[in-house]
């Protein structure tokens, strides 16, 4: 499996309304697209005052990530209104070979 990360940073004013935004579009794409095997985004407040998001998309295969994101799979996938909400768009993303050991819940042992 290989997880394809990106991040970028809002205003934390627009943190909430990007959440939504990046749910509408890049998490809904995602997990539309064949090969995908999930999707999870973490969101901090900064002590700068902006709001860091890091979204982690998990793939099959790099032929299912080029569905998604086209031919070069080392460029950041971006929608129209994007530019209304971050700070700077971040041309690349970063891919990783995923060792899975598991998550625990708070009812595990």
């Amino acid at each position: 499996m290989i997880a394809r990360t990106w991040s970028g940073q809002t205003p934390a004013s627009k943190a909430t309304e990007y959440m939504q935004y990046l749910t509408d579009t890049g998490v809904k794409d995602c997990l539309a697209t064949k090969g995908n095997r999930g999707v999870r985004v973490l969101r901090r407040v900064t002590p700068e005052g902006n709001a860091e998001f890091l979204f982690i998309s998990y793939w099959e295969s790099l032929d299912s990530i080029r569905s998604f994101a086209g031919e070069n799979v080392e460029k950041a996938v971006y929608y129209p209104e994007d530019k209304e909400f971050l700070l700077a768009l971040e041309p690349s993303v970063v891919h990783y070979e995923v060792s899975d050991f598991g998550l625990r819940d708070n009812q595990s042992k």
